[in-house]
């Protein structure tokens, strides 16, 4: 490691007093550390903060609009996202917020392409960061650039010279936040590799992408892998750059799911991710987004749309609600260790985690074949059966 990026985690490591300092990204977590959900609101409804925490998310993910916080030019109001920072710490979650979309002052709303609308862009970002500085924030540039998110199309170089000049004026406005990007729509090659090539890890800290797709989420290893070799091509010597799953969840409508396959799902992501040593995952999405049966957008929740006022819990639970509560509770306070090997590597996963205060192990296993079977694990008595459910073991010690 070079002295410039061991001096800065040194640095990062004394501020780890989350919420009231600045925080980098864990490498290796202890679990429910880096389960995060996407929201889509400032004014959170009574008991629905409660209940995000309750089933044990510790992140939340929410737009960060330029638009909405810079109506006249150089005049900034940040009060909607004071009320939502106050209300993350108050459950004691990490707010992750995305810097974007266009701005209507500049550049004619569009994607910031010319100097004055990267400038202003800029500049209002320096002062968001100055304004909600040391309160243990993960900034992202821009919410999937890749596709129509940037208008009017996508452009990698507008995107790396506009992320530079954020860059620049992130870092000296608050050196030590934790600043991500690019938040690609799937795992884009085409469009990571030349932002990376570019110079853009000289500010980032994470490579955030959103591994969408409707095959089994462990099928998201190789990707990672792929992912892992191009940071290491274009890191600055001596950095290390994790992988952050920004965004990622299966719809409970989509054509061979329901809402207990995604209940299924969402604890293979989350344990996929944490397997291929990718830190934070976000969620996608906290409640149903609407009641159409067949529109697959209105079903990435772990929560019903409906919300009851005065009723605890105050959204009806899925089973992904429940399943992410699940796993936060059996492997609260642990951390991954290793894959055990069962015999079937293609389909069969044994994931070990430990709790270092006193050696205790905890195993999440799962397969991705449609048919239970039994394996030996290692410290279990009797043969474990296999569904596409993870199951949580203690084995003997």
């Amino acid at each position: 490691m070079t002295a410039k990026y061991a001096a800065r985690a040194t640095f990062l490591a004394l501020l780890m007093v989350f919420p009231s300092a600045a925080a980098p990204i864990e490498t290796n977590p202890a679990i429910p550390t880096g389960l995060g959900i996407n929201i889509h609101f400032t004014q959170p409804k009574p008991g629905e903060m409660e209940m995000i925490a309750a089933a044990g998310f510790t992140v939340v993910r929410m737009d960060f609009a330029w638009s909405a916080t810079e109506r006249r030019r150089g005049e900034y109001d940040f009060a909607a996202y004071d009320h939502l920072l106050a209300a993350c710490e108050a459950q004691h979650i990490r707010p992750y917020l995305i810097l974007d979309y266009g701005n209507r002052l500049y550049d004619s709303g569009q994607s910031p392409h010319t100097d004055e609308g990267r400038g202003a862009m800029a500049a209002w970002a320096a002062a968001a960061v100055s304004h909600f500085k040391r309160r243990g924030v993960i900034w992202e540039m821009w919410n999937e650039p890749n596709i129509g998110f940037w208008k009017p199309a996508p452009n990698v170089e507008d995107y790396v010279a506009m992320t530079k000049a954020v860059g620049a004026a992130i870092r000296k406005a608050g050196p030590e936040e934790t600043f991500i990007g690019p938040a690609s729509s799937t795992v884009d090659f085409k469009f990571l590799e030349p932002c990376l090539k570019a110079g853009l890890l000289e500010y980032w800290d994470a490579v955030s992408v959103h591994p969408y797709r409707q095959k089994a989420p462990e099928t998201a290893a190789e990707d990672y892998r792929r992912l892992r070799e191009v940071i290491a091509k274009y890191a600055p010597a001596g950095k290390a750059v994790p992988i952050v799953s920004g965004e990622w969840g299966y719809s409970s409508a989509w054509g061979k799911y329901d809402a207990d396959v995604q209940g299924k799902m969402l604890p293979r992501e989350f344990l996929t991710n944490v397997m291929n040593g990718v830190p934070v995952s976000i969620w996608y999405d906290w409640h149903d987004d609407g009641p159409d049966p067949k529109e697959g957008e209105h079903h990435f929740g772990t929560v019903l749309n409906p919300y009851h006022e005065g009723r605890t819990p105050p959204y009806e639970p899925k089973p992904a609600y429940l399943a992410a509560k699940k796993l936060a509770t059996e492997l609260g306070g642990y951390r991954f260790a290793k894959r055990i090997d069962v015999g079937n590597a293609a389909e069969d996963y044994v994931l070990a985690f430990s709790n270092g205060r006193n050696n205790a192990q905890k195993l999440a296993a799962w397969t991705t074949s449609t048919h239970r079977h039994a394996v030996t694990v290692p410290g279990v008595a009797s043969p474990v059966t296999l569904t596409d459910a993870p199951q949580y073991l203690t084995p003997s010690r």
